[in-house]
C-alpha cells in the first residue's frame, strides 16, 4: 500500500471520463489512476486509430490435442522449438501458451494505454506475433492462457481491488498468493482488455484460468468488498462469465474456461463459485482439470485416485457429458486437461494413455496435457 504523507496534496483531474490523482509524498508525486480499466471514448479512439495489422486465425481443429507451454519456455528459443517439433512429429496439433500467469504479469509488451499504465506487461516473449505466425505456418493451433483472479501483481499495485481480511489487510492463501476480487467490475474490464490485446497478437483461442473465488487459506477471515450481499458465489461468477462473453464476442475467436475437475461430478459450487451449468452457456469450450492426483483420498472408493487415471477420468467425463446433454448443450464442448506429471503416482506413458482412452471411451475427442515443467511423455503420444 502507498504511504500517506501528513502533508499530502491531492489534485484531481477529470478528463475523458477518467479520474486521476497525484499524491505528493515527500518530494515526489505518485500517479494513481482510480479508473484505470473503465472504457472511455478517448482511449478506445486511441486504440482504433493505431495501425494494427488484423490478425489471421486458424479454425479450431475438430479434435484438439494440445500441450501447455509457460511464457518462460515460449521465450526460450531452443526449448520452445523442441516442443514445436514434438507437436509436428506426433498426434498433437495445439499449444496452450501462458500470456498472463500466476504472477499477474502479461508476457509481452502491450499497446493498450490503460494496460501500459498499470505496468503489468513484462517483455518475456519478445517475438510473440512472429512466434504465433510460425505456429500457424505449421498448422498448429495457438491458445492463449490468461489467469484471472489469482493476480499478485494487480493486488499489489491496486490493493483496493484485492481480496481482504476482516481487518482490511490483503488476504493470502496457504501458498502466500494474493487474489483480486471476483466481483470487481474493474477487474472484469482489465481482463477484457488483456484478452483483446492477446487476440491482436494472433492467438486463435482465449483460455481463462483461475476464474473462481479463492480457496486453500483461512476462509473464515476472507472478505469480498466488491460482492453484493445475498448474491451467491455461483451467481456472481456467472455474471462475470456473461460479461466476458458479451465483451469478447466482437473478436470472433473461441473462448474457453478452465474449471476444477470435481465440477464434472459435483452439483454444488465447491465453495469457489464454479458450477458446470452456469459456465457452459458463455464459453465455446469447457476444460475441466481432471488430474487424478488432485482428487481426495477415498474418492469414489479409491484409496489413491492418482493410481486410477482411466476410472477417475471416465467417470468425470461421462457425468459431465450427461449434464451438458440435459442442459441442451453438446458434450463436444468438453476438452479436459489431463495429467502428465508425477504426483500421487509416477505417470508413465501407459498411465497417460489410459487417460486419453478414458476421454475417447466417454465419447469425446479433445484433450490437453499439463505438465508445469513442460517435459512431456513422448511415448504417450501417437
Amino acid at each position: 500500500m502507498k504511504k500517506r504523507a501528513s502533508n499530502s496534496v491531492l489534485i484531481y483531474l477529470l478528463s475523458g471520463g477518467i479520474v486521476a490523482s497525484f499524491i505528493f509524498v515527500g518530494s515526489s508525486f505518485v500517479f494513481n489512476n482510480f479508473n484505470s480499466f473503465r472504457y472511455s471514448a478517448v482511449v478506445e479512439e486511441e486504440i482504433a486509430n493505431q495501425e494494427i495489422e488484423k490478425p489471421v486465425h486458424l479454425p479450431t481443429p475438430d479434435s484438439v490435442r494440445g500441450i501447455y507451454m509457460t511464457s518462460w519456455v515460449a521465450s526460450t528459443r531452443d526449448w520452445r522449438a523442441s516442443l514445436v517439433k514434438l507437436v509436428e512429429e506426433t498426434e498433437l496439433n495445439s499449444i496452450v501458451i501462458d500470456v498472463k500467469d500466476y504472477t499477474g504479469k502479461i508476457a509481452f509488451e502491450v499497446s493498450d494505454p490503460e494496460l501500459q499504465k498499470i505496468g503489468s506487461a513484462e517483455k518475456r516473449i519478445d517475438d510473440v506475433k512472429d512466434f504465433v505466425k510460425s505456429l500457424h505456418e505449421k498448422n498448429i493451433y495457438a491458445i492463449a492462457r490468461i489467469a484471472v483472479f489469482q493476480d499478485p501483481y494487480l493486488a499489489k499495485v491496486r490493493p483496493d481491488l484485492a481480496v481482504k481480511t476482516k481487518t482490511g489487510t490483503v488476504w493470502k492463501d496457504k501458498k502466500g498468493m494474493t487474489w483480486v476480487d471476483p466481483c470487481s467490475k474493474e477487474v472484469w474490464d482489465y481482463t477484457v482488455r488483456i484478452a483483446k490485446e492477446t487476440e491482436r497478437m494472433g492467438f486463435d483461442e482465449l483460455n481463462f484460468d483461475y476464474i473462481r473465488f479463492a480457496s486453500d487459506g483461512d476462509m473464515g477471515n476472507i472478505v469480498y468488498h466488491h460482492c453484493v450481499q445475498g448474491v451467491s458465489k455461483a451467481d456472481a461468477l456467472e455474471s462475470f462469465f456473461k460479461y466476458l462473453s458479451e465483451n469478447l464476442k466482437e473478436l470472433e475467436v473461441p473462448i474457453s474456461a478452465d474449471l476444477f475437475g470435481m465440477v464434472t461430478t459435483n452439483t454444488d459450487d465447491l465453495n469457489i463459485g464454479q458450477v458446470l451449468e452456469k459456465a457452459e452457456p458463455y464459453f465455446s469450450y469447457i476444460c475441466p482439470m481432471v488430474y487424478p492426483s488432485h482428487y481426495p483420498p477415498t474418492y469414489n472408493g479409491f484409496k489413491n485416485p492418482a493410481l486410477y487415471p482411466y476410472e477417475v477420468i471416465k467417470l468425470a467425463m461421462d457425468t459431465a457429458s450427461q449434464r451438458l446433454i440435459i442442459a441442451t448443450s453438446t458434450p463436444d464442448k468438453l476438452r479436459p486437461w489431463l495429467q502428465d506429471f508425477d504426483l500421487g503416482a509416477t505417470y508413465t506413458a501407459e498411465m497417460v494413455r489410459k487417460e486419453k482412452q478414458a476421454v475417447y471411451d466417454a465419447g469425446l475427442r479433445s484433450w490437453l496435457l499439463w505438465d508445469p515443467s513442460n517435459q512431456y511423455t513422448r511415448e504417450a503420444l501417437d
